[in-house]
């Protein structure tokens, strides 16, 4: 029985959490409404309370759940891996209304009275543990940090996401990326590996 509640609690935050994404998506943060979300997950209020206390938990909740709607592409770890994960992410904003959401969460979030950079730290991570392949395998340029270039790819990836979702809705964020890559690569990439990446959308 406790089995059978615990089952129904969790999919309820779940359809709360995928109709706030949706809706978060459309609307932003000022614009959606908890009953919005409510009548989207088709919740009572006391579901709804019970899981989440206020807007702002839920939103932090969409933005922090960001990395669990995307599966990353398989591929052998090193730098062209990094890139085609980009590409794919690329792909996913375009597609993935989820974890979209997340994201325009991430970038609103001082308009609701957050400061919480735990999202962009998780895209951190998982590009340095691949940029430190990358230096085993000797695809590295040796001045490269990885840990810094993994900050400074987020950031740069970050900038040219929302530029092009503010100029063309991301129709063009994968001609974005590819010329992101274009003048970063060569600053990173020794002379043999660069002549075997391929730093094009799929």
């Amino acid at each position: 029985m406790a089995g059978l509640k615990q089952d129904r609690a969790l999919r309820t935050r779940e359809a709360i959490l995928r109709a706030a994404a949706e809706t978060f998506d459309e609307l932003g943060f000022h614009g959606a409404s908890i009953s919005m979300i409510m009548g989207r997950a088709g919740v009572t209020q006391g579901g709804m309370y019970f899981h989440f206390a206020s807007k702002v938990e839920l939103a932090r909740a969409v933005m922090l759940a960001q990395g669990d709607y995307v599966q990353l592409p398989p591929g052998e770890d090193g730098l062209q891996r990094l890139i085609d994960i980009t590409f794919h992410v690329g792909r996913e904003l375009q597609q993935n209304v989820l974890f979209r959401a997340g994201v325009r969460l991430a970038v609103e979030q001082g308009e609701f009275g957050l400061q919480d950079d735990t999202a962009y730290q998780q895209w951190v991570e998982q590009f340095h543990a691949l940029l430190v392949v990358a230096r085993e395998r000797g695809e590295l340029l040796p001045g490269v940090d990885e840990r810094e270039f993994a900050q400074v790819l987020v950031g740069a990836y970050s900038g040219t996401q929302l530029f092009s979702q503010i100029a063309t809705g991301r129709v063009d964020l994968l001609e974005r990326v590819a010329a992101l890559w274009k003048y970063l690569l060569p600053c990173i990439a020794t002379p043999q590996t660069l002549a075997q990446l391929r730093a094009t959308p799929r």
